[in-house]
């Protein structure tokens, strides 16, 4: 057999064996493109932030099967139902909007879109291609709570509100009976801002509530502007959706981290398997979606246990933020004594409980 023969051969060889590959796969695989839809600026440090961390440890783990991209600043309302639209039309095939004001948005979007899956993040609303998915943030607040009864000297704390929709709502329930527990005089002072992003008004609003007394400051809002008006009057404030100590080192004691990147790479890798399928995941410390940032040196010991001890409770479930007694503000028992509310209630939750100035 002469080389050029072989060489024919090997060429027809090579060519065979390719064949059944080339047959039933023509091109490359196109990578699956997954969009993101953010109420805030990625630069915000807080929970959009924490969004867009999730999204680049989705990117890092599946590296060329997909391609995503993301929308930020998008204002609740009809402006994100245009952003939503847009990323579908543009052939995305998942997308994640993460605020509770896109939920009527992708419902409708949805609709026009039936091939292509949706999840909502912290909303109740889902359809055949729309999914729901949270975390529980009460959870961490109780944490907070714990730390803030402890280290405050006036017994009132401040808290950053905004919107009163339950989630926020159960954040401050559940931060003051953990502050309750340890102080059963402890007080609440809430201020809304209606705004998820406004350091101008969070500033504000942590100054007033300081000027009212309280000498730590909690906040469901997303930037570090409350954090840098408490390291002004040396007092003490918790950071949000991620660690935010840089902006205010001396008056940063914790803050809860949102950790969404598990969350993601499971639900993509559901749709690269064309495994995907509606449902609701509410998860919180024990599925690591939550997690608190390093603790201020400042705090003393037995203060960073009693913290470590309110987290045990929850995850093991012998502690859980709302077990009674609990009662609102008028007095009206909401939980008896050796009972805890169920999720419905939690997720239904708006009522406060007292100890909560609203």
């Amino acid at each position: 057999m002469t080389l050029m023969t072989r060489r024919s051969l090997l060429r027809t060889g090579a060519a065979a064996a390719a064949l059944p590959l080339v047959a039933g796969r023509a091109f490359a695989q196109e990578p699956l493109k997954v969009g993101f839809v953010y109420v805030g600026p990625v630069g915000d440090f807080g929970y959009t932030y924490a969004h867009d961390q999730g999204r680049q440890e989705a990117d890092a783990h599946f590296g060329d099967r997909i391609r995503t991209t993301y929308v930020e600043n998008v204002a609740e309302g009809p402006d994100s139902e245009r952003v939503i639209r847009n990323l579908a039309e543009d052939g995305n095939q998942l997308i994640f909007t993460c605020s509770f004001g896109f939920m009527n948005p992708t419902i409708k979007v949805a609709k026009r879109f039936p091939d292509v899956k949706f999840e909502h993040c912290s909303g109740y609303q889902r359809a055949e291609n729309v999914a729901t998915y949270n975390a529980r943030f009460y959870e961490g607040r109780a944490v907070c709570g714990t730390i803030a009864a402890k280290m405050s000297k006036s017994g009132v704390a401040g808290y950053i509100a905004s919107f009163p929709i339950p989630e926020v709502v159960s954040g401050i329930n559940a931060f003051t009976l953990a502050a309750r527990r340890v102080n059963p005089a402890f007080q609440t002072k809430v201020v809304w801002v209606s705004s998820w992003y406004d350091p101008a008004k969070e500033a504000d609003a942590a100054k007033a509530l300081f000027d009212q007394g309280a000498d730590v400051i909690a906040q469901h809002t997303d930037s570090p502007a409350a954090l840098q008006a408490a390291e002004q009057r040396g007092l003490w404030a918790f950071g949000q959706a991620w660690d935010m100590s840089s902006f205010a080192p001396k008056a940063h004691l914790t803050a809860i981290q949102n950790h969404w990147g598990a969350y993601y790479i499971e639900r993509i890798q559901k749709t690269l398997d064309g495994a995907w399928e509606s449902g609701d995941a509410w998860w919180g410390f024990k599925e690591g979606m939550l997690k608190m940032s390093p603790f201020n040196p400042a705090i003393p010991a037995d203060v960073i246990e009693a913290a470590n001890e309110t987290e045990v409770g929850i995850v093991d479930g012998s502690a859980p933020p709302f077990a009674g007694p609990i009662v609102n503000q008028a007095g009206e028992e909401k939980a008896a004594a050796g009972s805890a509310l169920d999720d419905p209630a939690i997720l239904s939750m708006d009522w406060y409980v007292e100890g909560v100035q609203s």
